[in-house]
Order: C-alpha cells, then structure tokens, then sequence
C-alpha cells in the first residue's frame, strides 16, 4: 500500500498524514493477534465458498496464502508497516501481494467491527486456559504445601492483633479457597463470552447469503450473537475478564503481604528462598522480599487496566467506535501480568519455609485461648454473655498480675466462677484449643485433613 494511501479511502481527496497514521495505528500492539485473525478469516472464506459468495478455487488459493502468511509471521519474516494501521491490513496486504486482487474477495460479509472483536475473543478464550491452568498449578502447589505443614499451629488474626490459634495448614487452605472462586470466575467468564461476533458486519449484519452457523462450527463457537449493534459495540467480557484477573492479583497480594511482614525479625514466621529475594545497594545484611512486594505492586497495575477499561466504555455511544481500539493494551497488560504472577509465586512458595516453632510461640500468647475459656462456661451451662465478661475479668487480672491463662491455677479461675473444675486447664491447651473446632470449615487436624482430601478428589476430576 502506498504511503499516506487510505485503506478504504475511495471517497478520499487527500492522503492520510503521516502523523495520523501514527497516531492511529494499533498495529505495535495488536500484531499479536495475527494467528487469531487467519484463523477467523480461513474459517471465514471456508463459508463463503460454502455457500456460494465466492467459488471454491478461490478460496482455496486465499486459505493456501493465509496458512503461507502465518508461517512467515510465526518466524518473523514479516515487517508491519504503520500504514497498515491494524493486523488486519497487515495481513489483507500481505495476502493481496501473493495472490492479486482475489485477496480483496476475504473480506467480503464482514467488517474490521465484527473481525477484531472475533480475534480478541478466540485470544481471551485461549489466554483464559492458560490462567486457569497456572490457577490450578499454584492450588496444587498449596494442597501439597497444607500437608506438609499440617502440625505447624500459628496465631490467627482479626485485626491485626492474635486471636485464636489455627493450623498453618488452615491458612494456607484459606487461600486455596479464594483461589477456586477466582478458576470458577474465569470459567463462567469464558462460558459467558464463547459466542461467534462474526457476521455482525459493521453494526448491522450483511445482505450476503453467509451461514453463521457453519462458521460457528469451524471455529468451535457453541453461541453466535443474536444482536448485530450488540456484538460489535459489546466490550463487557474483555472488562469481566480484567475485573475477574484484579481479584487473582488481590488475592496474591494479600499472600504476599503476610509473606513479607511474616519474613520480618519482628514476627520471624517464614523464609522466603534467597532464589526470590534480592540484597541492598547499600546494606549488606538485607534480604528483600522484591518478588512478594512486586506481585502486590502488580496489583494496582491490573487495577489500573480495569479502571482504563470501564472508563473508555461509559460514554460511548452505539455501536463502533474508534475509542475501543484502546481496548487491547490494558486487556493484554492484565492477561500477561497476571499470569507472570501466577508462575513466579507458584515457583516460589513450595520454596518458602515456616519456622514453626516461632510461630507456636506466637500463638500460644496473646490470650489466645480466651474464647475457649468462655465455652468452657458455656459447656457447663453458663450463657454466653455473663461466661464472656467473666472471661474479660480474668484476662484483666492476667494483665495486671503478668501472667498468661495457663499460668493460673484451678482456685485462681474459681475467684471468678465456682463453676470451673480442673478441667480447664486441659481445656486452654494449644492443641486441644486447635482440635477442638473440628466441625465443617473448622481449623481442626481432622476437619483440614478432611478438606485435603475433599481438594485431592476435586482436583482429579478436572
């Protein structure tokens, strides 16, 4: 194409300046698309020919130079020109070069409106595998780590201050947790967008005899979209998509802030591997947590694309406009950020170590046990509001007095209820106080070990 030549530019005077052809070309960013726009466009003219708009030869001629196209691509012996504007003037250029004027016959029934939308969704469709596979790494990855850790008791917090003792195991099954809501999310994600644009045509569909249905079927698509103006101005599944990966990366960012305060002197819970820290410039003694801190920094990224997403489609007007074209960069930024995210934590939390010791330590103070203390009372037919203000009581008189609820004696906890027995000493135990919650979501060895093998089974399954 001739420099400042308009791609579709017959009722054109002028050449387009070059500075508007900078300005307005996408060709930097979404030549990343270009195996997703041949595969839609061989599936395209495989239905042309299908149904009688061009003839067969001529589709086999421009199927045969696309798959040439692709190759060259794949092996980077193809130069993008910014003239071209977008990926597919690249390679509708590219494919008039080889064949002539039979290249001009591709783009019959269709507009650029229903072919990018096309591209972007086979490349989210395929990218939503990808993160559901590193979803499903890194739950693997935890499950493995519950079990090696499922002795390890730590201090649970509500907060910011401890609470009550549970099993690391328990907390790391917390995030498996959320980790499934997010594979659930991005499923129902591509279930909800894995519907054919093509055919929208501009906003309006074509008057040309196409069979949606047929290209539907080449291109694996189980929906087609029923409203023409609906498809092509429809952005929602590239912002869910975004909205569904900023809950990814809020999730790993809540890990890795307790990874980065828990690798500190002043609580001293865990080691991440010098593989995944980095030194100071300027202080040798420095072991930097960089990658944690890094994946929650990311998360502000991923933040920002949503943002940029949702505030480029609120005032747009129906259907097409030019302003989606700045749909691609903050939808290719999530999908890469999230998923470097995902494998570098993956690598390394299998690598970090928990100093368990420590960590009993810390959950064996704080009066930790008080809630326990106040079921006693409970159990023995007290009602919980006078067993928690007795037990109030007492955590004051600890206080006071310098102790811990261990430390107290049989006649030290019958000042406050005649109602204690010897038995509450048994009761405040570190590991009775974990056992004890073995109900259903509980943090007990027996109710985690029963969600284990819940997870094990569930992930065999998929």
């Amino acid at each position: 194409m001739t420099a400042g030549k308009k791609p579709w530019g017959g009722r054109f005077q002028k050449p387009t300046a070059k500075n508007v052809e900078k300005f307005t070309a996408s060709i930097h960013f979404d030549k990343r698309l270009y195996s997703y726009d041949i595969e839609g466009s061989i599936a395209h003219v495989t239905m042309l020919a299908g149904q009688g708009i061009i003839t067969a030869k001529e589709a086999k001629e421009i199927t045969a130079a696309l798959k040439s196209i692709l190759q060259d691509m794949e092996q980077g012996k193809i130069a993008f020109n910014p003239a071209d504007e977008d990926i597919h003037m690249a390679i509708e250029r590219q494919l008039i070069s080889r064949i002539g004027e039979s290249g001009g016959k591709l783009h019959t029934g269709r507009s650029r409106n229903d072919q990018v939308v096309l591209d972007v969704r086979l490349f989210l469709r395929r990218e939503i595998d990808n993160v559901l596979a590193a979803l499903q790494a890194l739950q693997s990855q935890l499950v493995k780590l519950a079990k090696r850790e499922i002795t390890t008791i730590m201090p649970g917090y509500t907060h910011m201050q401890k609470a009550q003792p549970v099993l690391l195991s328990h907390y790391l099954l917390a995030f498996w947790e959320m980790f499934d809501r997010d594979a659930e999310r991005m499923r129902d994600c591509r279930r909800r967008f894995n519907v054919l644009p093509l055919g929208a045509a501009a906003l309006a569909g074509t008057s040309l005899p196409i069979d949606r249905s047929q290209t539907a079927k080449y291109l694996n698509f189980p929906q087609i979209g029923q409203n023409s103006m609906d498809t092509v101005a429809d952005r929602d599944f590239v912002a869910e998509f975004i909205f569904a990966s900023s809950l990814i990366m809020m999730h790993l960012s809540r890990f890795c802030e307790d990874l980065i305060l828990w690798s500190s002197d002043e609580f001293g819970f865990a080691e991440i591997s010098d593989a995944y820290t980095t030194g100071s410039s300027i202080m040798p003694q420095k072991k930097n947590p960089d990658v944690a801190e890094l994946i929650r920094g990311k998360a502000a990224r991923v933040y920002g694309d949503l943002f940029a997403i949702l505030t480029l489609l609120k005032g747009l007007p129906m259907t097409y406009n030019r302003d989606l074209q700045e749909d691609k960069e903050p939808l290719f930024d999530a999908v890469d950020t999230v998923k470097a995210c995902l494998e570098i934590f993956t690598e390394m939390i299998p690598q970090t170590k928990f100093n368990s010791g420590r960590m009993r330590l810390a959950a064996a103070g704080g009066f930790s046990a008080a809630t326990d203390v106040a079921e006693y009372l409970v159990k023995k037919g007290l009602p919980f509001r006078n067993s928690h203000e007795i037990v109030g009581k007492i955590v004051a008189h600890c206080l006071k007095n310098n102790k811990s609820l261990d430390q107290l004696s049989t006649k030290d906890y019958q000042k406050f209820s005649p109602v204690f027995s010897d038995d509450i000493r048994e009761e405040i135990k570190l590991e009775k106080v974990v056992n004890s919650r073995k109900h259903i979501g509980g943090t007990a060895t027996s109710a985690v070990l029963k969600r284990i093998s819940e997870i094990e089974k569930k992930l065999g399954r998929k």
